[in-house]
């Protein structure tokens, strides 16, 4: 999921970003020639220009804000499922990691207490993991 919205996230960027470029260098999408071409030299269309560019410039920014974080919530989630994937001792494809900034919560079945406490310990020794929520489940035989 969380993947899904940073693409998505990626995509809105990329759009806005071509749109404004397109818009504040004047390129139009059709080669239909207008039939008013806007006034060169005018004050008030350079400066409502320039107000619009600012506007799209403020949003675009905060559209990278959020693909950064969102960019560095699935590194942290990958960096732990990597480790869990690897330590022999967790069965890494019944946990299930997810991240919310710095905090990560870990849900899921684990076969023992001390498969549980191994996946606690794996996500709290990971660099960037601030606080784990635990939603893991001991499987009863």
């Amino acid at each position: 999921m969380r993947t899904l919205r940073a693409t998505v996230l990626s995509l809105i960027v990329i759009v806005v970003a071509l749109v404004a470029y397109s818009y504040l260098s004047g390129a139009t999408a059709s080669r239909i020639p207008r039939s008013n071409p806007p006034a060169v030299g005018t004050t008030a269309s350079v400066e409502a220009a320039r107000e619009r560019g600012a506007e799209v410039g403020e949003k675009v920014a905060i559209a990278a804000a959020k693909v950064k974080e969102t960019a560095a919530e699935a590194a942290l989630t990958s960096k732990i499922k990597a480790k869990m994937v690897l330590d022999d001792n967790i069965k890494a494809r019944a946990i299930d990691v997810t991240t919310d900034g710095t905090i990560v919560t870990l849900s899921g079945t684990v076969r023992s207490v001390d498969e549980h406490d191994r996946a606690m310990r794996l996500a709290q020794e990971t660099a960037g993991v601030t606080q784990i929520v635990d939603h893991l489940r001991i499987e009863v035989r």
